[in-house]
């Protein structure tokens, strides 16, 4: 059962073996920074942050990356890197003076007093270990014994996170589970040892729009549960306004604004906070409706692709099933779906990466699946892809120059010469700066780099470009940067994009048309305006209603 934070303390220390701390008054700050300031090496990168947060309140730290969030939430758990120190100001959680506690208080404090929800359950969890090991150990580090009791309590934690047959799936290691299983893994391993306060940071940013929901949803009512207090870091203002009783926004390692979310949505006062909420897909208005109406540069016809299942019930998955609709010349058409709709698997068709099991996808009335020879190579540079991730996409060991001109060199275009004023071009359509071919990727942010994984898919002039989640690892202010530049682009050059994604708030920037799947077929298209206006199927509605901070959009028209 959860710790009454009021009831009298009789004991030395809490059922999980650490300390207890003094319980605070009604009213009185858990968490309390007092012009905190951070450095890395010489360089301050925290000026004299304030931030409060009472006990059983829910605050949201906003900003684009860079801001300071991540290296305030660092400071609080005493664990910045390399060369990153306090120079000023203070850390009070409760009764403990932070800053000056020494590393043995710390380590009771960290997943005692505080727990912690990181980002990516990719990455957080160790894919050589069963994911209920992971927890005993959290269990174990607070002083719990027993084999028995500790299963025991692995298993109600994973229950409680919303995992079925917790019981089975404790044995399983991280790979057998998907993304949102994952991060509920983490967050039973945050909440194993009952904590004062749950530090959230960017908890969902890698999942699909209704997985987001599904998380937000059972994390609130955990915290409600417990009593716990949570500090929800985030960069999406959509996401914070929907989640929290307070939102605190920052900008270059100061807090430039904070208050009730509808009051922040409805009147803003410091610029930075009204370009967050002008990107906010969820928090701007429909586009008009298109006035495109050319023919079509792809139609996709009852596409179907089956995939073979191996071992234990071998059978196969229907991954598409039937799939239909079109891309119209000059516009974009959207397709959108929750993870395993089937939308990547009809961009890989599309791109000729897999083969369709039957059914067409047409470029201009050719297949780059089925043609052949100088068909095939002419198909090819007419349709080019722009991927996820911009860390993963770009090879590490070139040059930016290499990475864009390397179509042109597969395709034999041009001499050396040729290509290099071809890849200044390039970064111009980009908006990079020519000194940036000199440069590797890990030399650029994440949203310079997804401009070069644009460059790169211009080179070869295409006529259609296929975005998969393009844009969807990007925070909220430089996915705006990325969806104008795409704007601009298919104004100035007249392209066709067909884009994948998970997000309907981003649909509605982007998109003249929408295709949405779910478990392999399409159960509704049309233009944005009318999808949106009217939806005819409840899971598209579903869809809608999961967008980050629509609600409060809204009710602050």
């Amino acid at each position: 059962m959860p710790r009454d934070a009021d009831a009298p303390m009789t004991d030395r220390t809490t059922t999980d073996g650490r300390e207890p701390s003094l319980p605070a008054a009604p009213g009185d700050p858990l968490l309390s920074v007092r012009d905190l300031r951070v450095a890395f090496g010489g360089t301050e990168v925290l000026h004299g942050v304030d931030l409060d947060v009472r006990r059983g309140e829910r605050v949201a730290i906003v900003g684009q990356s860079g801001s300071g969030k991540s290296t305030l939430i660092a400071a609080v758990l005493r664990l910045l890197p390399g060369a990153g120190h306090v120079t000023g100001g203070s850390i009070r959680l409760g009764d403990l003076d932070v800053t000056g506690a020494d590393e043995s208080a710390m380590r009771r404090v960290r997943g005692g007093r505080i727990g912690l929800v990181p980002q990516d359950p990719s990455t957080n969890l160790n894919p050589s270990m069963r994911v209920g090991a992971q927890i005993a150990d959290t269990l174990r580090a607070g002083g719990m014994r027993g084999r028995a009791t500790i299963r025991e309590r692995v298993v109600a934690l994973m229950t409680e996170a919303g995992i079925p047959e917790a019981s089975r799936r404790a044995d399983q290691f991280p790979h057998e589970f998907s993304g949102g299983m994952r991060q509920r893994i983490l967050i039973a391993v945050a909440l194993a040892r009952q904590p004062e306060l749950l530090i959230a940071d960017e908890p969902t940013s890698a999942l699909d729009v209704t997985v987001q929901r599904q998380i937000l949803d059972h994390l609130q009512t955990l915290v409600d549960q417990h009593g716990t207090t949570l500090l929800f870091v985030t960069h999406d203002l959509g996401v914070a306004a929907d989640r929290t009783d307070r939102v605190v926004v920052m900008l270059d390692g100061e807090v430039v604004e904070q208050g009730a979310p509808g009051d922040i949505l409805r009147n803003p006062q410091h610029e930075y906070t009204k370009r967050l909420i002008a990107a906010a897909p969820a928090l701007s208005g429909l586009p008009p409706e298109p006035t495109v109406t050319g023919e079509p540069i792809l139609v996709v016809s009852d596409l179907v692709k089956e995939y073979r299942i191996r071992g234990r019930g071998a059978g196969t998955l229907r991954a598409a099933d039937g799939v239909s609709f079109a891309v119209r010349r000059g516009t974009t058409t959207a397709v959108v779906g929750e993870s395993g709709s089937g939308k990547t698997t009809v961009a890989r068709i599309v791109l000729g990466l897999e083969a369709p099991t039957s059914g067409s996808a047409l470029v201009d009335g050719l297949s780059i699946g089925s043609a052949r020879g100088a068909e095939r190579r002419g198909v090819r540079r007419r349709v080019q892809p722009v991927f996820q991730d911009p860390y993963g996409s770009l090879d590490p060991t070139s040059t930016i120059e290499r990475v864009i001109d390397e179509p042109l060199r597969v395709f034999g275009i041009g001499d050396r010469a040729a290509r290099t004023e071809r890849v200044a071009t390039l970064l111009d359509q980009v908006a990079l700066p020519r000194a940036v071919a000199q440069l590797r990727p890990n030399e650029l942010s994440g949203g310079q780099r997804q401009r070069v994984a644009i460059a790169r898919a211009l080179a070869l002039e295409p006529e259609l470009l296929i975005l998969d989640e393009a844009v969807s690892a990007l925070d909220v202010l430089v996915q705006e940067q990325i969806l104008a530049l795409l704007d601009d682009l298919q104004d100035r050059l007249g392209l066709s994009y067909l884009f994948i994604t998970h997000d309907l708030g981003v649909v509605r920037r982007i998109a003249d048309d929408v295709v949405v799947m779910r478990r392999g077929q399409v159960v509704e298209r049309g233009s944005v305006a009318a999808v949106f206006d009217d939806p005819q199927q409840q899971y598209t509605k579903d869809l809608l209603d999961a967008i980050p901070g629509r609600s409060l959009a809204e009710s602050a028209v």
